[in-house]
């Protein structure tokens, strides 16, 4: 088994035709069989889910909230870790690792180190110059990481040198313009957050009348009033000097009552000022009106927050530092920009040769993997074909050509592989390069093929389930027959609703199934045939 934990188990809540499903996996090559729309990929569908693909809506069963899909990973020592995703019907989700809340990109980070799903359309990826020149490129990371730094470089330099040629004319009327954006935001200075405290004081301002009339109402009841509060607390402080000299409590009370009555003759002093300041400082209030004026006017153009303002002073600062930098360097760097593309050239070749040395062996490993998949004849080569000029991918392309059968020439591997050899040269190129995780998911990729192909295919899964977990759909007997592990999808109606449901097979139900899938049916010829398949070593 490849290091790191197998999945073990997974738990799949109301996803398309599934209402309920726990699947206790196993280690080696399981194989999931079923009549045609049993709902065989749904699987695939759920796991594809943990592996951040798109969470359409469609797939929640219907009359549901949402679907739940759970996988766990057994580890050393018994330990066990697991990921999950919820979609609610809204189009909301929630990924999980451990119970933990993380992103969807987090979960597919944590779950592609540990899961590989080759979809049914994954060998049609095949077809796109970019993916044959990556199978390739994974043979030369290094040379290949050098060419892109050095692109980078390069067309960097080129954009500074292709702004500088733009003309003096545009280049100074933009510098004209950014220091007056910068100077125009500089002189005002806002500070994030400055205008509501700005506008609470200018709303204070503009009512003093109304509050200093307040302030004079609740002063003529606290103190100046014919009768005023702090007339009659007085009062009642005096009414009980008598009691005070002989009742603790009285005396007590009475100091209360004091207290009270300092406080409210400290609110009074406060209540005379304010109903004093009944006009306001008109310098004040210009000023106040003057800065909301100076921020509104720079969200307006700048904004719409004074953050968004701020950010735009920091980018216009940079732009103006970057323009002053060329007006300065123009001297040099067309010179550089020339360096820089013999570097970029040197570093092309250096990838061409690296590829070119790697390719041979590479195709070698793979020709001699799809001939035992049922291709004797077949033949393979990566070939390099110069650029116009260079690409962020290097001075070179990198084709894919192929043929299956003996005497013809190579031709590009899109035009000449029929959808069963491109199945099988996918189901090598998985062989060879391996996915670096311990679990590989094979969504039909039989598809397209029969007879001594499908044979030679199930022997190749069966090798590949000797390094790593390998979970398998499929439609064909001869490939279900080398599984260590079989599952049945079935589709049943409860309660006048499609359920699907999927259980592991006993050794007499794989004997049964593998004869329908043979023949249609479980007559003895159909029997004899599925335990002749087997039977096979």
């Amino acid at each position: 088994m490849a290091a790191g934990a197998a999945l073990s188990r997974l738990e799949v809540r109301n996803l398309a035709t599934i209402r309920d499903l726990t699947l206790e996996l196993r280690g080696g090559f399981s194989a999931f069989t079923g009549e045609t729309g049993a709902g065989k990929s749904i699987i695939v569908d759920a796991l594809g889910l943990l592996l951040g693909s798109r969470a359409n809506t469609d797939l929640i069963r219907s009359g549901e909230d949402g679907l739940l899909v759970t996988g766990f990973w057994g580890g050393e020592g018994g330990d066990e870790f697991s990921a999950s995703r919820r979609v609610t019907t809204q189009g909301r989700g929630t990924a999980r690792l451990d119970g933990e809340v993380v992103s969807v990109r987090e979960l597919q980070e944590w779950a592609s180190g540990r899961l590989t799903i080759h979809w049914q359309h994954s060998a049609v990826s095949l077809l796109t110059p970019a993916n044959q020149r990556a199978l390739l490129d994974r043979q030369v990371p290094g040379e290949l990481a050098s060419y892109q730094a050095a692109y980078r470089a390069w067309t960097d330099a080129r954009t500074r040198l292709e702004r500088l040629r733009t003309g003096e004319r545009e280049r100074a009327r933009q510098l004209d313009l950014l220091k007056f954006q910068v100077r125009e935001i500089a002189e005002v200075a806002p500070q994030p957050g400055e205008e509501e405290p700005l506008t609470a004081e200018l709303t204070r301002l503009s009512n003093l009348e109304t509050i200093a009339l307040g302030a004079a109402g609740a002063l003529e009841l606290l103190s100046d009033g014919e009768t005023s509060a702090a007339g009659l607390i007085a009062e009642a402080v005096r009414a009980l000097n008598a009691g005070a000299k002989y009742d603790e409590t009285s005396a007590q009370l009475q100091q209360d009552l004091r207290a009270a009555l300092d406080s409210v003759q400290a609110v009074v002093g406060e209540l005379r000022g304010v109903a004093e300041d009944s006009a306001p400082d008109a310098e004040e209030l210009a000023r106040v009106e003057a800065r909301l004026s100076a921020l509104g006017k720079l969200r307006a153009k700048y904004g719409p927050a004074l953050e968004d303002v701020l950010a735009f002073q920091a980018g216009a600062e940079e732009e103006l530092a970057a323009l002053t930098r060329d007006e300065q360097d123009a001297g040099t760097l067309e010179a550089e920009a020339e360096r820089l593309e013999r570097e970029v050239g040197r570093a092309g070749q250096a990838l061409d040769a690296a590829r070119t040395q790697r390719a041979g062996p590479l195709a070698r490993q793979l020709v001699g993997v799809i001939r035992e998949l049922g291709m004797p004849h077949a033949r393979l080569e990566f070939r390099l074909s110069p650029l116009p000029q260079p690409g962020p991918a290097g001075r070179s392309d990198v084709a894919l050509h192929f043929t299956a059968n003996p005497g013809e020439d190579l031709g590009p591997l899109a035009d000449v592989a029929s959808g069963g050899e491109l199945s099988r040269v996918m189901l090598a190129i998985s062989t060879v390069l391996g996915a670096d995780t311990p679990a590989v998911v094979f969504d039909e990729v039989d598809a397209g093929i029969g007879g001594a192909a499908a044979l030679a295919v199930a022997d190749q899964l069966s090798r590949l389930a000797g390094e790593r977990q390998v979970l398998v759909v499929t439609h064909l007997a001869q490939i279900a027959a080398r599984a260590d592990h079989h599952y049945k999808v079935e589709k049943q109606v409860e309660d006048g609703r499609t359920v699907s449901r999927v259980r592991l097979l006993s050794p007499g139900e794989r004997l049964e199934e593998i004869a329908r899938m043979l023949s249609g049916n479980t007559s003895e010829a159909a029997l004899s045939h599925a335990r002749e398949l087997l039977a096979r070593p």
